[in-house]
C-alpha cells in the first residue's frame, strides 16, 4: 500500500518540488497550503506522514503540531520542514513530539530517506506492542 503524505507549506514551489519526487517513490501526496487547511486534510485523508512547513498562515506549524499531538493525541508521524534552523527551533520541535526536523532547503533524496526512517520507526513500534 502506498504511504499518504501530507504536504503543509504555503511555498508552492516547495510543494511542487516535494509533491512531485514523493509521486515518483509511489506515495499519494495531498497539500495544504495553511496550518487550518492541513488539519481538515489530516482529519479527512488520515495521511501516514505529515510534511510541516513552521511558517503558513492561519496557523503556523507549530499550532498544526500542537493539536495534533495534544488535542487530537495522534501519533501520525510528523516531519518538521523549515528554514528556522536555530537551536531553539529545533529543540522546540522534538519537545512538541516532532519525529523529524529538517532545515530548508530540503533534498528530496533526504526527505525519503526521513520518511522512510520515521516509518520504519512507526511500523517498530506498533510491532511491538502486538
Amino acid at each position: 500500500m502506498n504511504k499518504k503524505i501530507l504536504i503543509a507549506d504555503d511555498e508552492k514551489e516547495i510543494v511542487d518540488l516535494l509533491g512531485a519526487a514523493l509521486q515518483r517513490e509511489g506515495m499519494d501526496v495531498v497539500v495544504a497550503y495553511d496550518g487550518e487547511e492541513a488539519k481538515i486534510k489530516i482529519l479527512n485523508f488520515r495521511p501516514d506522514i505529515v510534511l510541516l512547513d513552521l511558517v503558513m498562515p492561519r496557523l503556523d506549524g507549530w499550532g498544526v503540531l500542537k493539536w495534533l499531538r495534544q488535542e487530537m493525541k495522534m501519533t501520525t508521524p510528523a516531519i518538521i520542514i523549515s528554514a528556522r534552523d536555530q537551536i531553539g527551533d529545533v529543540k522546540k520541535g522534538y519537545e512538541l513530539r516532532a519525529d523529524y526536523y529538517i532545515i530548508k532547503p530540503v533534498n528530496p533524496r533526504d526527505l525519503i530517506k526521513a520518511i522512510n526512517l520515521v516509518s520504519f520507526i512507526k511500523e517498530s513500534k506498533g510491532n511491538e506492542q502486538n
